[in-house]
């Protein structure tokens, strides 16, 4: 890759902002152009996110040539729309290694990059991390500017609302860049828009406001309607009053794609004093076509060839855990009309499209706002509907109060159908669902189910949806084993486990998808297998029974170890006294890097040769 960078002649010339600056402001049109050939030459022989990047290429450019990066700080949200960040920022011939093991970080990362200055995955973190950042730069004194930038969905988020408030309140110098791609504004992008951003950032405007501002101050009925002239001037010709009303000098909307006016939008607002706000208008996937049409198919991409216009279809293959859930919600409403179903924004990956077309009066996608799906659940089912979130294990970490003090605390029957759980992959340790068990079988009144295939999935949604209470069933990214779930829902016994295999001595105690794992290793062994199928309630008189003969239990699970399901048998068993050796398989005590997820798999030792290397070890002693 390092050979191809000089088939772009600019930006072999910007391999760092300090080199970026160097260039005449005129010579950025051709700069951009050249970073979006690059980026969808990379990724598209790579993979990774995609559409977003394409997006953001200007005010990438814009910030880090206005900016003196690393110094003054840039905050991403997401890390998404950062593919661009990372070319211009050291790390441009590494672009092919990117969400690959020992490659690349998919998004923003401390330990990568000085520019990198929060690590990110989850959304709307960056106005609050901004903030700190800006308080701390008042206080250090050495002029450090502070900017976030947050994309149009992250900006839906309590967080980023909560952050503003503060901001609008402590009034610290900072920027915040509110990245737009919603098309129904587009009509407000042009040249009067333009020209409006730049006399509202200009030194003409800003000296009057500020110097009528010093003059009326002691005369307080003038000052006051000096204020509310200004307020109703700029709110009958921009759509900021709502940021105003917060504290915020708004400027905007502009267009995100004009690099020479951003740059010079950007360089007036950088010595404002006070919060900012500039609301840039991008499109996602600008300048390939097929990303322009088609954003959502074309935010994360697999390896495609660019030239064909379109990805190539993917191949037939066994259904998802997610494609299981989402036939079973639709199943599951046709038959009981109370059915309500809920995601924080993940339709596609939740696999909710086909329920959202079928039964849109039912569905409710709530953006990026966990901590209110949990709680709107709970409404919902105090009223006697029946809800359902769905919700990946890492973003139901960020529900997890509304989880314990407005669902489980009240008893209140509602369904977590809890995706990603486990290893997830190439997006790396902010997404892995490493500790859903752990801190959901510590919360009374829970149900907590772990499928092992497809057809346990199916089974054990329909167990938690009839079930009186909070339930949830974790199920794993992708595909499992192939079988195909039965049509005929039944509920199964709670808390009751199922040997699969009865062998001697050592009882292989797995809880999910790496029975699959754990299938051979039983045969090699001469081991009973079991498959738990439930952390919370355990099922402690199969527990008992097979501790009578014998003489080993060792757990197995896609799960952080501290707290997980094998900590549950080990209470278990030495509250009861029950006369075993134990020994728990399980994620270690660290956040889990990017790869894929056999490649994790067998660098933690949970693949099929892993758990028999570690199982043998534990016999031997």
């Amino acid at each position: 890759m390092a050979s191809e960078v000089h088939d772009f002649s600019l930006l072999a010339q910007a391999s760092w902002p300090a080199e970026l600056r160097q260039l005449p402001q005129d010579q950025l049109v051709q700069l951009c152009d050249e970073l979006r050939a690059f980026l969808l030459k990379t990724v598209s022989q790579s993979s990774g996110h995609f559409a977003s990047g394409l997006g953001t290429i200007e005010l990438t450019t814009a910030l880090h040539y206005v900016y003196n990066t690393p110094f003054d700080r840039l905050i991403w949200d997401v890390g998404h729309q950062a593919y661009p960040h990372k070319i211009l920022t050291g790390r441009r011939d590494q672009m092919h290694s990117i969400r690959q093991k020992d490659g690349l970080h998919p998004f923003p990362w401390r330990e990568e990059s000085e520019y990198d200055v929060l690590s990110v995955g989850h959304s709307s973190t960056s106005i609050s991390a901004a903030l700190g950042m800006a308080i701390a730069a008042r206080a250090e004194q050495k002029n450090r500017k502070v900017v976030a930038v947050i994309g149009d969905g992250a900006i839906t988020a309590g967080m980023a609302f909560e952050a503003l408030n503060h901001a609008g309140e402590v009034k610290p110098d900072m920027l915040v860049v509110l990245n737009d791609n919603e098309m129904s504004i587009s009509e407000n992008v042009g040249a009067l828009n333009r020209y409006f951003a730049r006399i509202l950032s200009g030194n003409f405007y800003t000296n009057l406001r500020e110097g009528g501002k010093k003059i009326l101050r002691n005369v307080p009925p003038l000052h006051e309607l000096a204020s509310r002239a200004e307020e109703h001037f700029k709110g009958m010709v921009t759509p900021g009053t709502f940021f105003e009303e917060l504290g915020f000098n708004y400027i905007g909307p502009i267009d995100g794609h004009d690099v020479v006016s951003l740059v010079d939008t950007i360089r007036n607002m950088r010595n404002m004093k006070g919060p900012q706000l500039l609301h840039v208008v991008t499109k996602k996937g600008k300048g390939y076509l097929p990303a322009e049409k088609d954003p959502i198919g074309y935010h994360a991409v697999s390896k495609f060839d660019p030239t064909a216009n379109k990805q190539p279809e993917k191949k037939a293959s066994k259904p998802s855990f997610s494609n299981v859930f989402g036939q079973w919600i639709c199943d599951m409403a046709a038959a009981d009309s109370k059915l309500m179903g809920i995601t924080p924004a993940m339709r596609e990956g939740s696999d909710l499209v086909r329920f959202s077309r079928d039964f849109p009066e039912r569905y409710f996608d709530v953006a990026i706002a966990e901590q209110h799906a949990v709680t709107l659940a709970a409404g919902m089912a105090i009223e006697g509907l029946k809800p359902v979130v769905a919700i990946y294990s890492s973003f139901l970490q960020r529900g997890y109060d509304q989880l314990i003090h407005d669902v489980a605390l009240q008893n209140l029957d509602v369904l977590f159908a809890v995706d990603r759980a486990g290893v997830v992959g190439a997006d790396g340790p902010t997404h892995q669902g490493a500790f859903d068990i752990s801190f959901m079988r510590c919360i009374p009144n829970m149900l907590v189910m772990v499928p092992s295939d497809e057809n346990e999935c199916r089974q054990l949604l329909y167990t938690g949806y009839m079930h009186q209470g909070p339930a949830a069933v974790r199920y794993p990214r992708g595909v499992g084993s192939g079988i195909t779930p039965e049509a005929q829902m039944q509920a199964l016994p709670v808390g009751k486990g199922l040997i699969r295999r009865q062998g001697e001595k050592v009882a292989l105690l797995v809880f999910g998808p790496l029975l699959q794992q754990a299938i051979p290793v039983a045969e090699q062994l001469n081991a009973t297998l079991v498959d738990m199928r439930f952390v919370k309630p355990l099922d402690q008189t199969l527990l008992r029974t097979l501790s009578q003969d014998h003489s080993h239990f060792v757990t197995i699970e896609d799960n952080a170890l501290m707290g997980g399901a094998g900590s549950a048998v080990n209470e278990f068993c030495i509250a009861g006294q029950l006369p075993v050796r134990l020994c728990n398989l399980a994620l270690p005590d660290q956040f889990i890097k990017h790869g894929t997820q056999e490649q994790i798999y067998a660098e933690l030792g949970l693949d099929s040769a892993g758990l028999l290397q570690s199982i043998q070890s534990f016999l031997a002693r």
